[in-house]
């Protein structure tokens, strides 16, 4: 079954990274020679069953002229939403209407994927009825800020069985595509693909990625995925 399943990539890449503090969006910021959006789509290619990529960008964005990819075959835009979900959903349709079975969901700020966690969750999605996340389990202490002083502690949260969801995010297309119908694109409790999945009952698996999987989201972790990125290519 394994050997005739269709995986396409889908790469959500409409918002802006307001936290960035950037003149414009974070996928657009160059490490080395490239953006982080051609260093994201460049990893989702490290596993030949990603047959296609659909990256879903703001409309008409001013941007996409300075992208260079180094190969552009069964590469294809199409216009995002205002919310990540209204993106992805866009890729995901546009997967499906392609004859994608399987849709891979990667945020276009993570450059540092490793090729053997991009197997692993490929390998568990595909199996798993309800799909596959990369994720990591909490090391840290996690506090939980007053609700009427949020500069200050009010507990310890403890922190067994949670883990901190990463991408890619495995999931049969139809399955995907029909969650988010049912949930809502703008739904609170959609913050990834796998939330829209648990709202309908489902229990998709966690497979342990690595920390160097980081999504560039605050000044200075362009610096460490820089420094990641640097390391992956002497391997």
């Amino acid at each position: 079954m394994e050997n005739h399943v269709r995986v396409a990539a889908v790469i959500p890449a409409a918002g802006i990274g307001q936290r960035m503090k950037l003149t414009q969006p974070k996928q657009y910021l160059r490490i080395g020679q490239q953006t982080l959006l051609e260093h994201s789509v460049a990893a989702m290619r490290q596993d030949p069953r990603v047959e296609a990529i659909f990256i879903a960008t703001a409309p008409n964005d001013p941007w996409l002229q300075q992208l260079n990819f180094a190969h552009s075959e069964n590469l294809y835009f199409v216009d995002g939403g205002a919310t990540r979900a209204a993106s992805v959903y866009a890729g995901v349709h546009a997967a499906h209407a392609a004859g994608y079975q399987w849709v891979a969901v990667h945020d276009a700020a993570r450059p540092c994927l490793q090729r053997d966690e991009l197997t692993r969750v490929l390998d568990a999605g595909i199996r798993h009825a309800d799909g596959a996340l990369l994720a990591m389990p909490i090391a840290d202490t996690i506090k939980r800020a007053a609700p009427d002083a949020p500069e200050l502690s009010h507990e310890s949260v403890p922190r067994d069985h949670l883990w901190r969801a990463l991408t890619p995010q495995v999931f049969r297309t139809e399955q995907l595509l029909h969650a988010f119908e049912q949930v809502g694109l703008f739904h609170p409790q959609l913050t990834d693909e796998a939330s829209a999945i648990e709202c309908l009952g489902g229990r998709p698996k966690l497979v342990q990625g690595s920390a160097t999987n980081i999504k560039v989201t605050h000044p200075g972790d362009e610096t460490l995925a820089a420094l990641f990125l640097t390391l992956k290519t002497k391997e």
